[in-house]
C-alpha cells in the first residue's frame, strides 16, 4: 500500500482522500438520519461520546504518522549535508594527488555530483553514469593512488571510503525509511470509521449537512496529503532542497570543466 500510494500525484491524494471521506460522512449521515426515522432513537450524547473517543484516536494515528514523516525528511536533509561535505572534502584533499590522477579523481567526482542530482530529482542516468559506475571508476583511482603513496593520502582515501558510505545512508533514508503499509492501512480505516461516526452523529442529532463536515473533510485530506507528501521525496511540493550539492557542482565544473 505505500508503494500504492507512492505511485499517486500528491494532488490526486488529496482528491482521493477528500470523495473517501465525503462519502462516509454522507454514509454515516444517512444512516443517522434513517435510524432516527424509523424511531430507532438514540440518545445524542453517549453517541457524541464514542465520536469523540475515535476522533482522539484518529488525531493521534495522524500525529504519529506525521512524526514518522517528519523524521525521515528530516533525515535526509542531514544525509544530504554530511554526503555534500564528504565529497567537498574528497575533492579539497585531492589537492595532495600528483596529476594525472588528482583530474581522474576530479572528473569522476564531477560525474558523481551530476549524478546525485538527476537521482535526487527523479531522472534516469546515462549509459555508464549510474552511481555504482561511478563509484567504482573513483575508487579505482584512489585505490591506484594509495598503493602510488603509501601512508601518505590516509586521510584523502578515507574522506573517500566515507562518500561510499553516505551514499548507502542516503539511499536508505530515501528509499528504506518510509511509513510502513500496514500503518496506511490502520490509519486509513480507523479514519473511515472515525469520520463515518462524525456522520453518524450528525444525523442523529437530527442536525443539517453542515458546511463543517466539509471543513473538516477538506483538513483532514491536507493533512494526510501533506504526510504523503513528506513520506516520498523527488516529487510533490515538500522536497529536501538540494542547494548545497548545486553550489558544489558549480565549484567542481567551473575547476575540471565539462
Amino acid at each position: 500500500m505505500d508503494r500504492l500510494i507512492a505511485d499517486i500525484p500528491i494532488l490526486g491524494v488529496f482528491v482521493g482522500t477528500l470523495a473517501l471521506v465525503i462519502a462516509c460522512l454522507e454514509i454515516g449521515f444517512r444512516w443517522g438520519r434513517r435510524r432516527q426515522a424509523r424511531r430507532e432513537l438514540e440518545k445524542e450524547a453517549p453517541v457524541g461520546g464514542m465520536v469523540a473517543a475515535t476522533l482522539g484516536l484518529l488525531a493521534f494515528l495522524l500525529a504519529f504518522m506525521f512524526g514518522i514523516a517528519a523524521d525521515s525528511f528530516q533525515a535526509r536533509r542531514v544525509a544530504l549535508a554530511q554526503e555534500t561535505s564528504a565529497i567537498r572534502m574528497t575533492y579539497l584533499l585531492s589537492d595532495v594527488v600528483a596529476e594525472p590522477s588528482r583530474t581522474e579523481v576530479r572528473l569522476a567526482l564531477r560525474d558523481y555530483i551530476d549524478e546525485r542530482l538527476r537521482w535526487a530529482d527523479g531522472k534516469p542516468d546515462p549509459p555508464g553514469k549510474s552511481a555504482n559506475a561511478l563509484l567504482d571508476r573513483l575508487w579505482k583511482s584512489a585505490a591506484a593512488i594509495g598503493r602510488q603513496n603509501p601512508g601518505t593520502v590516509d586521510v584523502f582515501l578515507g574522506y573517500v571510503g566515507k562518500v561510499f558510505e553516505l551514499q548507502e545512508e542516503r539511499i536508505m533514508v530515501r528509499e528504506q525509511s518510509r511509513v510502513p503499509a500496514s500503518y496506511w492501512a490502520v490509519l486509513y480505516l480507523v479514519s473511515l470509521l472515525a469520520l463515518s461516526s462524525v456522520g453518524y452523529h450528525a444525523g442523529v442529532a437530527g442536525m443539517s449537512r453542515s458546511p463543517v463536515m466539509l471543513a473538516i473533510a477538506i483538513a483532514f485530506s491536507a493533512v494526510i496529503m501533506v504526510i504523503v507528501d513528506l513520506d516520498t521525496p523527488g516529487k510533490g511540493f515538500i522536497n529536501v532542497n538540494q542547494f548545497s550539492m548545486r553550489e558544489l557542482q558549480a565549484m567542481v565544473t567551473a575547476s575540471v570543466g565539462r
